[in-house]
């Protein structure tokens, strides 16, 4: 298999006055492929930290990233913002979707920061919509959709670039137990389609439903399928 995700020995310190919080001790890990992952561990963890990086959405304070082979590290910033905006989907706790816009125009946004012209915007953006069932809600506002339906609306999003890598942090957190079952069976269908997808979670029931598991506390990461293991330095 190819590694999409390779971390090596990746910390990450914030400066909080004269202090320092360091949120990642010394990271390991890689992941392959098309595989489904589940990042898990408690509120202050580093689940989100990690997710940032791994999003390119933040910088290691030390240790190497390598994205589908590339080192991030010597990436200049527009391909960084490429490899975000093309080949990473986001989906975050927080839906994030303009209430004032329809939801095939919320899905259609990448496409507007890519220059896609806005005939194919549509387009794609009502295909995505359909792909995640809500085809019949596509001129619907945001505050017209229930909590799941926003979610899918978001999952949509983070398709429309038809992306190979999925990056879901807290994905199910404000939803019922009938949309978490609704959104998951979401991620199983885009995972058999060939998509990498990397669920962060705290919670244990949303993290079975991955081919594996991987455990963070304390800015620590233990990968029991892998073994690999890690001390803060």
């Amino acid at each position: 298999m190819t590694a999409v995700l390779e971390l090596h020995d990746v910390t990450k310190v914030y400066a909080a006055g004269e202090l320092e919080v360091r949120a990642l001790g010394g990271v390991t890990l890689a992941i392959d492929e098309g595989e489904l992952v589940a990042v898990i561990g408690p509120s202050g963890s580093g689940k989100s930290t990690l997710m940032h990086i791994l999003g390119c959405l933040d910088v290691p304070t030390s240790g190497s990233f390598r994205l589908a082979g590339e080192d991030v590290a010597e990436l200049h910033e527009d391909r960084l913002a490429e490899l975000r905006n093309r080949h990473i989907g986001f989906v975050f706790q927080q839906f994030n979707l303009l209430s004032y816009l329809d939801a095939w125009r919320n899905v259609e946004l990448p496409l507007v920061y890519a220059g896609v012209d806005a005939h194919e915007r549509r387009e794609r953006a009502r295909r995505a919509l359909a792909q995640v069932g809500l085809a019949d809600r596509a001129d619907h506002k945001p505050g017209e959709l229930s909590g799941g339906q926003q979610q899918r609306v978001a999952i949509a999003r983070a398709l429309v670039t038809e992306p190979a890598l999925i990056l879901a942090d807290e994905p199910t957190g404000n939803l019922d137990s009938t949309s978490t079952a609704d959104v998951l069976s979401l991620f199983d269908e885009l995972h058999a389609s060939g998509r990498t997808i990397v669920l962060i979670t705290h919670e244990a029931d949303v993290a079975a439903r991955a081919q594996r598991t991987i455990q963070i506390r304390d800015g620590l990461v233990w990968d029991p399928d892998r073994e690999v293991t890690r001390a803060l330095a």
